[in-house]
């Protein structure tokens, strides 16, 4: 079977659109970089490295420092999908990074976001 085109794009390539989406909803590029902290452990150095290497999801959440224990909490629709019924585990991530952000865009607090 053939894997999502997604897998082998560039996090690098990604990530300004995340950021983009954001600063249009008055967010910040801070906010964006603290949800991908707390959902993979990356730190601002280890995800500065991987935006650098232009490292592709697939190696970006298989090289991630730890999961959060709490992705379970994210639910909700993404992409017409639930993301806590998506099987595959590598779009499961990609899901619920794209659900935090949309969560951010929306204008949900933090606090609410990262589960807390």
């Amino acid at each position: 079977m053939k894997q999502p085109k997604i897998y082998s794009m560039s996090f690098a390539s990604v990530y300004p659109l995340y950021i983009k989406k954001a600063e249009k909803k008055e967010r910040t590029k801070a906010e964006v970089d603290e949800i991908i902290f707390w959902l993979t452990g990356y730190d601002e150095d280890s995800l500065q490295q991987v935006i650098d290497q232009k490292v592709d999801f697939e190696t970006f959440f298989a090289e991630a420092p730890e999961m959060n224990p709490n992705v379970t909490l994210i639910t909700g629709m993404i992409c017409g999908y639930r993301v806590e019924d998506i099987e595959e585990k590598l779009m499961q991530q990609i899901r619920y990074l794209d659900k935090l952000i949309d969560e951010l865009a929306k204008g949900k607090k933090m606090e609410k976001i990262l589960r807390k």
